[in-house]
């Protein structure tokens, strides 16, 4: 019993490690670690009857995740603070430190994640899109 008891700890232990070591987060989570922040900038466009021009301010606690999503608009992230890496489906990921930015066009599939187990990530979405069209739109997990 106390054999087999054994086995069963090393056995856990292991899926544990192993599970340290995956390249990126697991498709079937939720998005999670997201803190709360009131939009910066949210505006229409002046002399248009339906563009808005939206900044927000976005926070994930450290594992905090956003999965697949995409937006019907084009959008910039830039980060402020900490390390986060975004990824475009069929595409490596890319690490973004405070200061650098990424443009992804309208319609792309994206998941982005902080990678820490001690700091917050940090970073500024930038969104000009039709009134109400800027927000994202969860996708299903691949298979």
């Amino acid at each position: 019993m106390a054999k087999t008891s054994h086995l069963m700890g090393i056995g856990v232990a292991t899926a544990g490690v192993l599970c340290m070591f995956q390249g990126g987060p697991a498709a079937s989570q939720g998005k999670r670690g997201a803190i709360p922040h009131a939009p910066l900038f949210d505006t229409v466009l002046p002399g248009t009857s339906n563009l808005e021009v939206a900044v927000n301010e976005t926070e994930y606690a450290s594992g905090g995740i956003n999965p697949r999503h995409l937006h019907p608009a084009a959008i910039t992230f830039y980060v402020v603070s900490g390390t986060g890496i975004w990824q475009e489906d069929g595409k490596p990921p890319v690490t973004l430190h405070a200061g650098d930015s990424l443009f992804v066009p309208a319609g792309t599939i994206h998941t982005h994640w902080n990678p820490s187990t001690t700091e917050n990530l940090r970073f500024l979405e930038f969104i000009v899109a039709e009134n109400g069209k800027g927000r994202s739109i969860p996708q299903p997990a691949e298979k």
